[in-house]
């Protein structure tokens, strides 16, 4: 089913993340897993962070959403990360797929066309990551940048929102998929979902800055401001850019 994507819409998005307190199962590099973890309990999600291949296909079973981030990756971990996307699918779990740096790695390539033939509900990348892979059909894709663009099935939109201080915290990106994967499951859209992810993120990091004096409290103050951010704030600030017809 889609939605209009309206800052009303984004609101809605976030007032039902915290009420329904999604459980996100997150496959993820071990550089930034703290602040994932406590992103998304700021935000209002419940995180798991197992990768162990005796325990994977019990935690993505009770999970609401998925993230696989192929960061710091190993053969085990790959493994574990195609068992859980096969419970994902078998259940109909929503899932994210992070590629991070496939260019740099013909393993990491080669599993990330893997996991999206098996149907992702989103693929978050940049846009070196984007030359390499092309997800299509009814996959949505998020491509970050300065403007953070979406599209899925023919509709485009961009994201203004964020500050320069995301990109001088290792780990933001990684958090923007995971937020992702919580907005998953609690929407249906694609495009709608990432919209509101992209936008909580990127209204936190701007009431983050002015309180910050650098990248280590501005950390500090994105985790606060995920914390406290609210409907009204997404509909007072979001900056969404619908493509032309």
């Amino acid at each position: 089913m889609t939605r209009a994507v309206d800052a009303d819409a984004l609101g809605d998005v976030l007032a039902r993340l915290r009420e329904r307190r999604p459980r996100v199962h997150c496959l993820l590099n071990t550089v930034v897993q703290n602040l994932v973890a406590d992103g998304l309990t700021a935000l209002g999600a419940v995180p798991s962070m197992t990768s162990s291949p005796e325990e994977i296909e019990g935690f993505v079973a009770r999970a609401d959403a998925l993230l696989v981030n192929l960061g710091t990756l190993t053969a085990e971990r790959a493994g574990v990360s195609e068992r859980a996307v096969a419970v994902a699918a078998q259940r109909s779990t929503p899932w994210v797929l992070d590629p991070v740096k496939c260019e740099d790695s013909p393993v990491r390539l080669a599993l990330a066309r893997r996991l999206i033939a098996a149907g992702p509900f989103a693929v978050k990348l940049n846009a070196s990551e984007a030359a390499m892979l092309a997800p299509q059909g009814g996959i949505l894709i998020v491509e970050t940048g300065p403007r953070d663009r979406l599209a899925v099935a023919g509709r485009e939109i961009a994201v203004a929102n964020g500050d320069p201080l995301l990109a001088r915290v290792t780990g933001t990106g990684c958090l923007a998929g995971a937020i992702l994967a919580a907005c998953a499951g609690v929407e249906d859209d694609p495009l709608l979902a990432g919209a509101a992810a992209l936008t909580i993120l990127g209204v936190s990091a701007e009431m983050a800055a002015p309180r910050s004096r650098g990248p280590g409290s501005f950390a500090v103050e994105l985790l606060d401001a995920l914390g406290s951010i609210a409907p009204s704030d997404l509909i007072a600030h979001a900056r969404i850019h619908h493509a032309e017809t």
